[in-house]
């Protein structure tokens, strides 16, 4: 039995050893299978990494030199672009260097030229230097005085001639003092006339406008005095509000002007808004009917007189000469007055009627606008009537009216007796008052010659004048030499008494609407 057992035994040893054997030859020969099959595999992958690798060099090296190349190119145009700066630098350095060598040559020349100019001066400084020590030997041995002599002389000269000056201004201011008071005294006597030919002198030089009470004064006045100041501005006249009872004078030695401002305050009073906006249209309202009264005057004229055909200027000329006064007559009754004599004298004597008539009413028609053009009035009417297409022998009645020419026709001698009947009638002219009025408007047309002069006005009984400049043309600055020039030249081309107010006024005024 034990030896089937170990029998046994050892074949199950010598069966395991088999087994054993054959399995790890067998495992060998898988294992070698696997691993040649894994060293493929590697090499194979190996094989592939380094193709890959390889691949991705060239493409890196592919892209790097890309990249450089294009680094470079930059790198070139870069150094161009500086290469190009720098090139303009150095011409503008260049240029600049030139200029400060130019500079610098100039400036040295002019160093030499200030350096002769210097030395010619110190040349010259020493001559004069000399001379004057030569002329002063020379004054002293001539007047016999030494310097501090000459001194003490002249300052007492100089005494002498300031106590002379004083007296003459004493004198001066004395005489100044008379005539004022002399002045005074011809205004009361002529206040004293006045009183006792109002109606004749009121007629000639002032207006009153009634007021519907004293409380009207102070608002035409306004506050500060600007509502009486924008009309007296806009107008040219002269505003006298005193203790007369509900009433306001306008004084103005030109007719045209004291209507407006009659026609102007009438309105305003009537309206009761007062103030200078109001004010300014009121006055231009005044001024289109002052303009529609003068054409009804010239209607009034022509149909009076029974004259035809005038040219419609004409009439309005004739009807301006409403507002005109010569010697104190009215112009345009006077002329009226003319045509009715010489239509009268021409029917006694046979000569044709309507043509004397008609000179008769045109002969003085230059004074109509003789103080906007320059000649005389007679001079102005030839040539208004020779412009509107009047008959030559109405043109030579006008031209022969004040023997300006010889009258050739029998028209032009009635024109002239007529003018001389209308004239001399007792009463109907006064000197003083034409020569008064002339003497304003010398004083006006004087001051409006100055350039920037917009508008000026003779108030005060011509002792004042009234001016606006521009303010555009005239600074406030140039408005006190302005007022000097002005009063200098008043003094130099008019005569009168006393002393005449230069009263400039400069104003600015902006208006702008809300829409």
């Amino acid at each position: 039995m034990l030896p089937i057992i170990l029998t046994g035994v050892i074949c199950f040893v010598i069966a395991a050893v088999l087994f054993f054997t054959v399995g790890y030859q067998y495992r060998r020969k898988v294992a070698e299978k696997e691993i040649s099959s894994a060293e493929e595999e590697a090499k194979r992958i190996i094989n592939e990494s380094i193709k890959s690798a390889e691949s991705k060099k060239r493409e890196a090296l592919v892209e790097a030199k890309e990249e450089i190349l294009q680094a470079r190119n930059e790198h070139e145009r870069e150094v161009k672009e500086r290469r190009a700066d720098l090139q303009k630098q150095e011409r503008r350095l260049q240029q600049k260097e030139e200029n400060l060598d130019r500079k610098t040559e100039n400036m040295e020349k002019k160093e030499e030229a200030l350096q002769r100019k210097l030395s010619e001066v110190d040349e010259t400084r020493e001559e004069v230097a000399s001379l004057k020590k030569t002329q002063m030997e020379v004054l002293e041995r001539i007047s016999g005085f030494t310097a501090e002599e000459a001194k003490h002389y002249l300052i007492n000269q100089l005494a002498e001639e300031v106590t002379h000056e004083s007296a003459m201004k004493v004198r001066e201011i004395e005489a100044q003092f008379k005539e004022e008071a002399d002045q005074k005294a011809k205004e009361i006597l002529s206040l004293a006339i006045q009183r006792c030919a109002a109606d004749h002198v009121a007629e000639a030089t002032v207006s009153v406008v009634p007021l519907p009470n004293d409380e009207m004064k102070g608002r035409i006045i306004g506050r500060e005095g600007r509502n009486i100041r924008t009309l007296e501005t806009m107008t040219g006249v002269d505003l006298i509000i005193d203790d007369t009872p509900e009433a306001i004078t306008v004084s103005c030695f030109d007719p045209v002007r004291r209507e407006i401002a009659r026609i102007a305050l009438e309105k305003l009073i009537q309206d009761g808004r007062i103030h200078p906006t109001r004010i300014e249209e009121m006055v231009e309202k005044a001024k289109r009917e002052v303009d529609a009264t003068i054409k009804a005057e010239g209607e009034r004229a022509v149909f009076e007189t029974n004259v035809h055909g005038l040219h419609p200027e004409l009439i309005k000329l004739l009807g301006r000469m409403r507002y005109r006064t010569s010697y104190g007559q009215n112009v345009l009754n006077h002329s009226i007055e003319v045509s009715h004599l010489a239509g009268l004298i021409a029917g006694e004597i046979g000569v044709d009627v309507t043509q004397a008539k008609r000179a008769g009413l045109l002969h003085d028609l230059g004074k109509s606008i003789d103080h906007e053009v320059e000649g005389s009035h007679v001079q102005i009417g030839v040539e208004l009537a020779r412009k509107y297409k009047e008959n030559e022998d109405i043109i030579h009645a006008i031209e022969a009216h004040h023997n300006d020419v010889e009258p050739r026709t029998v028209v032009a001698c009635i024109v002239q007796a007529a003018d001389a009947i209308s004239a001399a009638r007792p009463g109907a002219r006064r000197e003083n008052l034409e020569n008064y009025i002339k003497r304003l408007e010398k004083l006006e047309e004087v001051t409006s010659s100055f350039p920037g002069v917009e508008k000026s006005y003779a108030i005060q009984a011509g002792r004042e004048v009234r001016i606006m400049v521009a303010p555009d043309k005239v600074s406030e600055d140039q408005m006190v030499l302005l007022a000097r020039d002005i009063a200098k030249k008043i003094e130099e081309e008019l005569e009168y008494p006393g002393q005449i107010k230069v009263n400039m006024i400069r104003e600015t005024k902006v208006v702008e609407y809300a829409k």
